[in-house]
């Protein structure tokens, strides 16, 4: 990694094998514009808001030698770095899951170092989810984009001077006006579910030393959550190899052509991931990653334009 312009702190994680970091962390990116998200450098670069405050973390990866050169700035950058094996799937356990499917086996075999990551920072990914409920991935992205530009910080280190933001901390975020929301293409229903959420950021931090189980009841137990929104956090946050996104728009058409060769419903997937359990957050992934999908037929959802916020620039 090459030097840079302010001083870092540093530290090298050695697992012992090729870590694919953008592929591991792929799933943490909001759109090609997300500004807690970058790649440059020769590394895959992330802005975010821990419980130690801001931070900027740049992980690049050394396949050859089978390590990975972190370096984070700013108040949270222990805590980031803390984190990183973690973040890289090193909790991550893959045993018993062999699928024995031609498909899946082919993929697994396409990624064989890759892992689910653990963020430990439920509130990201729950303002991140609720963005996402039902809605457009471009109205989702949007309404992300104008939340970190307008109230979060400018990511400490070389990167805020790229243009890289910072999530706002909880207590920033849970304060926003109704009227502003609307203004960053976010309907009320989605804005109070994040409100709501800023206001219990300690108990929600507390679902990591839960269980899969237990960690999705007490999601769910928050107005606004249900069980699409929850496994979406556990995915990302948690790292939880079970938390399948059923519920999602795409999902069961693009797993059912890639495991059966036609498009199923929600409750045909239900039943054709039983098997995987506890792994069937890792078959939706490997489908994902294979960008097997069904093909499109006609026009694409159009983004709602009522909002105040919709015809304005990101």
């Amino acid at each position: 990694m090459p030097a840079l312009d302010s001083s870092p702190i540093e530290s090298v994680w050695r697992p012992g094998r090729p870590v694919p970091v953008g592929t591991i962390l792929g799933p943490l990116r909001r759109g090609s514009g997300d500004p807690t998200y970058a790649g440059f450098d020769g590394a895959v670069w992330r802005a975010l808001q821990t419980p130690c405050g801001a931070a900027t973390l740049a992980l690049a990866a050394r396949p050859a030698a089978g390590e990975v050169h972190a370096q984070a700035w700013g108040s949270g950058a222990e805590w980031a770095l803390a984190q990183v094996p973690d973040l890289l799937g090193g909790r991550d356990d893959p045993t018993g899951f062999t699928p024995t499917h031609a498909f899946l086996a082919r993929t697994a075999r396409l990624h064989p170092h890759w892992r689910i990551p653990r963020t430990g920072l439920v509130f990201e990914a729950l303002v991140a989810a609720t963005l996402e409920q039902k809605v457009t991935g471009r109205e989702a992205w949007t309404g992300w984009r104008r939340l970190v530009r307008r109230y979060g910080s400018a990511a400490p280190g070389p990167a805020g001077a790229r243009g890289m933001h910072v999530l706002p901390p909880p207590q920033v975020a849970g304060a926003v006006p109704s009227w502003e929301w609307l203004a960053m293409q976010v309907d009320p229903t989605r804005s109070a579910t994040i409100v709501r959420a800023a206001a219990r950021v300690t108990a929600l931090q507390r679902t990591l030393e839960l269980g899969e189980a237990a960690a999705d009841r007490a999601l769910r137990s928050l107005p606004g959550v249900g069980a699409w929104t929850s496994a979406e956090v556990r995915q990302r946050a948690h790292g939880h190899s079970d938390a399948v996104s059923l519920g999602d728009y795409h999902l069961p058409a693009s797993i059912g052509i890639a495991l059966t060769g036609a498009p199923v419903d929600d409750g045909e997937l239900a039943d054709l991931l039983e098997r995987y359990r506890p792994h069937r957050y890792r078959v939706q992934r490997l489908v994902e990653l294979s960008g097997v999908h069904k093909p499109r037929h006609g026009p694409r959802m159009a983004p709602r334009r009522h909002l105040p916020g919709s015809r304005l620039p990101a």
